[in-house]
Formats: structure tokens, C-alpha cells, sequence
């Protein structure tokens, strides 16, 4: 069950936006998402937040100047998703521009698993010439036994990471040369959402900084690190983090320069392969056209292909690669199709007299490690449970990938699970969010009531009860192209959501289109609209209420405002 309620909006701080110069519209929609001045929305450069706020961003600065300096072996290890590989990029395009000597290791996930473990470490350095610096990108945090391993080597490490420490003790850190982290203890950080991509685009502006200092850009010309902000924007948005203030600003930066057509190869081959407009490039483009097919190279086969794509100059090379990434995307879409209908099988093969629970762990011997996480979080978004998906892992063990619902600190559950029964999971790390952990295939039972215990401590009853919180109706003037475009223009994300409106129409025409969308005429107050809702193949009543965000559909050409449903029922 569904429950559709209204988001509070500040009628004081909605009136100011207006008299500040904001469209009606937008003042509404800022001042519901707490928003009171209009200066809270500039994403000029300048209103980024500075590196010296970062805890070790001077440090790592240093110790990057002196390994240039000595032109020592830098290696990046980088994590199989699309904020580890945009972190990747924008580490080897600054370091590369500086005149350091840098590479690049990114680990094969079914073989390696995740982060700086010694067996990477021990890859790393069986390499030619030896490293004398690993830098983590995305990953690190938890990694302390692959830390102690470089330090065994005399190989220096550099942590940059925003994830929470995964193990057991909390405070228990990699003992590296510098850590660089948001959420370290100790950190004053303001923005604590930073992706793993922000935190290597702010290590690198500690480091120019360094650098001019140093007097180093005297005999070379001083790179523009703002060229690097379409990566960042990019792994921002896929990594789904909470867009405050700080990381619009990066979003912002990043998109802008794409609808100016000024970005890496990569990014707009990207665009090209999956058939989106770069002038109206927009949060919707990032997270559910270009980070997807980027993701799909981790998933499926080695994101050494995605860091290939956004490191290369060369437009032809890319959009080669590009045209691969979506060939991939395409197989982990039908994987993906597959493994849901085992899911849904394995779900009605639930006891129907089963007590109802309030968590999901989910196996199936033949299920892709790669594409488990998109399982769970589509059964997540399904049944409004939070919900862990596993799959054999290659030395026996299981790999789980879980998504969590408002309400549960998903990385804070996993420490309740491992801390109320030792020894139960071998690994595990992550956010609220999203979170990853490793068991034994035969604690699989025990793991799924450890967690359902947890869960239930955690989470209300009205919790488990599916909640979408709407911008509320819609005046029909307001239902039209400009002011989808205007939308469109506007950065939303997690934590900052797209607009979400609910009102009642009166149903015209309906019809089923490849089996598995709804596409609707729906009309209000005398006025005609285009509807669509995806993944919905049901016929709905005469009269419905429904959520919907507003949409430009582009036909042969033509624009025209359209209605995306989120969710419906009976008015």
C-alpha cells in the first residue's frame, strides 16, 4: 500500500523567494526543500566550500607534491562503479596534467572483491616499475589489512573514501600515510555527502594549490581543474548522494558545461550512445542514462572499459567504447529481467500463513554477482522492504548487496548484526543507503533473522508503509512545456528531490504499450494531457488520483509536455 502526503511548504519563505525574483513555481518547490534565501542557490565556483576545510586535503597535498617532485610511481585503485571510475578519471586527468607518473589498477570484483585488500596490494606491486604511492579512490576506508600489506612493502598509501568504516570497531581506521574523508572521525567537514568522485576533485584542488606554492607551474601551464567538473557531476549523481548545497554547486558546474558542449570525449559519447539531448543535459541524464551504462562495465565484465572512456582524448576511441558500454547495459538489462522473475518466484513461494516481515534476503544459485545490487533495490522500490540480494561468490563464500528504505542507516544495521553475533559476517561496509557483505552460504538463515531482528528494532510499522511525498496539485497553467523545461534546468537529486505533484483526472484513453507500460489521456479542468506510467500494465477506473512529475517527451522532433506517473489508484 501506497500513502500519498504533501510536502510542508513555508508559505513565508516561498513569499521572499517570489519577492527575490524567483518564478511562482520554483519559489513553491525550493522553499517545500527548506530553502529561505535565494543566495542558497547559487552554484557560482565560488561558493564551494574550500579544500582546507577537508581533513588531510593539505596533507595529501604534500605528500603528492614530494611524490611529483621525486617523480615517483603513483598507482590509483579504483572502485568497479561509476563514482570509482569518474574518481579514477579525475585523479589520472589532474595528476597527468601536473607531470605526475600515475596509473591506474582497478580490481575485477568477482576475482578481488572490494577495496584495498592485500591481494590488490600484492598486484599493485608485482607491477613495472614498482609503486611508491597507492592512491584509493571510492574505497579505503575499511581496507586496514591491505594498508598494513603496502606498508609491509614499503609502498606509501593515500585513503581517499567517503564511505563509514565497515569493520567491527567503528573507529578502527587503515593505519595509512593520509586518510581523506568526510565522514572520518575528526572531520569538520560541512558536507558530509560528498561522493568518492568530490573527495578526489578536492584533493586535487588542495594539490594545485600546493603546487603554486611550490612554484611549480613556473616552466608548465597551470591546468583548470573546473575542466574536470562533468566527471564529477557525473559520479555525484550515480552515486546517489544527498545533493546539499555543496554538491548542487558541483552538479550544477558539471551540467553546465555540458549543455555548452565543453566536456570530456568520454561523457559525450556517452550522451550520443544513449540517445540523450546534451543542451537540456539534466540529473535525469546522468543517473539514468550515462552512470547505468558506465556501471554495466563493473557489473558485467571490468570498469577498466569505463575509466578507458573517460580518460581517452581521442572522440573516436570513445564513442567506440561507448557504443560497448551500452551493448553491456543491454545484457544487464535482460540479466536483470531474469533474475527479478526468479525473485518473484522465490517471494510466492512464501508461506501464505508466514508472519509478515519487516526485511528481505533473497538467494539464488544461479543469480550474477554484478546485478544483484539492481535487484535489490528494485525489490526494495517493489515491497518497500529493505532488502539484500546475494549470489555465490568465487571462493564459496556469498556476496550480498542490500538497499534500504527511509528510516534504516543500512551500514549502522549491518554493525548491530555483526556485533550481536561474532563472527557471522566475514565483511561488510557501505552507507545508509546501500551496503555490501560477505557470509558463509550455510549462515545465509541465521544472517536473514539477525537482520530482520535488527530491522524490526529499527523501524516503526508506519515505516514499512510506502510513503510518497508530493509537491501537491498542480494549477493547469502551470502543467505545460515551459514549465517542464523549467524544471528540466533545475538540479534534483537525493535528498533534494524532483517535484512530485498529485491531483485527480478524469481517465480518456488507455492502452498497454509493449506489454508492460501504461500510456494514458488524461484530462483536468478541461485540458488534455499525455500520460505514462512505466512498468505498470494493469487497466485503471474512469477516475484516478495520481503523483506524476512533468516530463518532456521529444517525438520526431516535436515537444510536448507529458505526465510521468509515479503512482495511481482509484480517486
Amino acid at each position: 500500500m501506497t500513502r500519498l502526503v504533501t510536502r510542508r511548504l513555508p508559505l513565508k519563505a516561498s513569499l521572499m523567494l517570489e519577492q527575490q525574483g524567483l518564478p511562482p513555481l520554483l519559489a513553491r518547490l525550493y522553499a517545500a526543500r527548506g530553502i529561505s534565501r535565494r543566495e542558497e542557490l547559487d552554484t557560482q565556483f565560488s561558493a564551494l566550500l574550500p579544500p582546507t576545510l577537508l581533513r588531510g586535503a593539505e596533507d595529501a597535498a604534500c605528500l603528492l607534491a614530494d611524490a611529483i617532485a621525486a617523480q615517483q610511481r603513483m598507482v590509483i585503485v579504483a572502485d568497479y562503479d561509476c563514482d570509482g571510475a569518474t574518481a579514477c578519471a579525475v585523479g589520472l586527468r589532474a595528476l597527468r596534467s601536473f607531470g605526475a607518473d600515475v596509473a591506474y589498477l582497478v580490481p575485477n570484483r568477482f576475482e578481488y572483491g572490494y577495496g584495498l585488500t592485500p591481494e590488490i596490494v600484492q598486484l599493485a606491486a608485482a607491477g613495472q616499475p614498482k609503486p611508491h604511492l597507492l592512491i584509493t579512490v571510492d574505497n579505503g576506508i575499511a581496507s586496514v589489512d591491505g594498508v598494513a600489506a603496502a606498508t609491509r612493502l614499503g609502498i606509501a598509501t593515500l585513503i581517499t573514501d567517503h564511505h563509514l568504516p565497515g569493520t567491527q570497531l567503528a573507529n578502527e581506521l587503515p593505519d595509512a600515510d593520509v586518510i581523506v574523508n568526510p565522514n572520518q572521525p575528526g572531520c569538520g567537514f560541512p558536507s558530509k555527502a560528498l561522493a568518492g568522485v568530490g573527495v578526489m576533485f578536492y584533493v586535487m584542488l588542495a594539490l594545485r594549490a600546493e603546487l603554486r606554492r611550490r612554484g611549480h607551474f613556473a616552466a608548465r601551464p597551470e591546468p583548470n581543474l573546473a575542466a574536470l567538473l562533468d566527471l564529477v557531476a557525473l559520479g555525484t549523481v550515480a552515486d546517489v548522494v544527498p545533493l546539499d548545497r555543496n554538491n548542487r554547486i558541483l552538479v550544477a558546474q558539471g551540467l553546465a558545461r555540458m549543455r555548452e558542449g565543453r566536456m570530456q570525449p568520454g561523457i559525450q559519447a556517452l550522451f550520443r550512445a544513449a540517445g540523450r539531448n546534451l543542451e537540456t543535459a539534466s540529473t535525469f541524464d546522468l543517473g539514468f542514462a550515462l552512470g547505468p551504462r558506465l556501471n554495466a562495465a563493473g557489473r558485467l565484465a571490468d570498469m577498466a572499459l569505463g575509466i578507458e572512456c573517460l580518460i581517452t582524448d581521442d572522440p573516436a576511441r570513445a564513442l567506440n567504447i561507448a557504443q560497448e558500454l551500452d551493448a553491456l547495459n543491454r545484457e544487464r538489462r535482460v540479466i536483470e529481467a531474469g533474475m527479478q522473475e526468479e525473485a518473484h518466484l522465490l517471494l510466492q513461494g512464501v508461506a501464505a500463513d508466514a508472519p509478515p516481515c519487516a526485511s528481505l534476503a533473497l538467494f539464488d544459485p544461479a543469480w550474477h554477482q554484478g546485478v544483484i545490487g539492481i535487484l535489490a533495490s528494485r525489490i526494495k522500490d517493489k515491497l518497500h522492504r529493505p532488502t539484500f540480494a546475494f549470489a555465490r561468490g568465487q571462493r564459496g563464500e556469498l556476496k550480498g548487496s542490500g538497499r534500504a528504505i527511509p528510516g534504516l542507516h543500512l551500514r549502522d544495521a549491518l554493525d548491530l548484526v555483526a556485533k550481536r553475533h561474532p563472527g557471522l559476517l566475514l565483511h561488510f561496509g557501505g552507507h545508509a543507503a546501500a551496503a555490501g557483505v560477505t557470509l558463509l552460504e550455510n549462515d545465509l538463515a541465521r544472517f536473514a533473522q539477525a537482520f530482520e531482528e535488527v530491522v524490526q528494532t529499527q523501524l516503526s510499522p508506519a515505516d514499512l508503509m510506502r510513503t510518497l511525498e508530493t509537491d501537491g496539485a498542480l494549477e493547469t497553467g502551470h502543467m505545460s512545456l515551459e514549465s517542464a523545461r523549467l524544471l528540466q534546468a533545475q538540479i534534483w537529486g537525493q535528498g533534494f528531490p524532483v517535484p512530485l505533484f498529485a491531483d485527480e483526472f478524469a481517465v480518456e484513453r488507455q492502452r498497454i504499450l509493449k506489454d508492460k507500460h501504461l500510456k494514458l489521456t488524461l484530462s483536468k479542468n478541461g485540458v488534455r494531457f499525455e500520460a505514462i506510467h512505466f512498468n505498470f500494465a494493469e487497466s485503471v477506473p474512469g477516475r484516478i488520483r495520481a503523483a506524476y512529475r512533468l516530463a518532456v517527451n521529444e517525438y520526431n522532433g516535436v515537444a510536448n509536455v507529458q505526465l510521468t506517473l509515479e503512482h495511481l489508484e482509484p480517486a
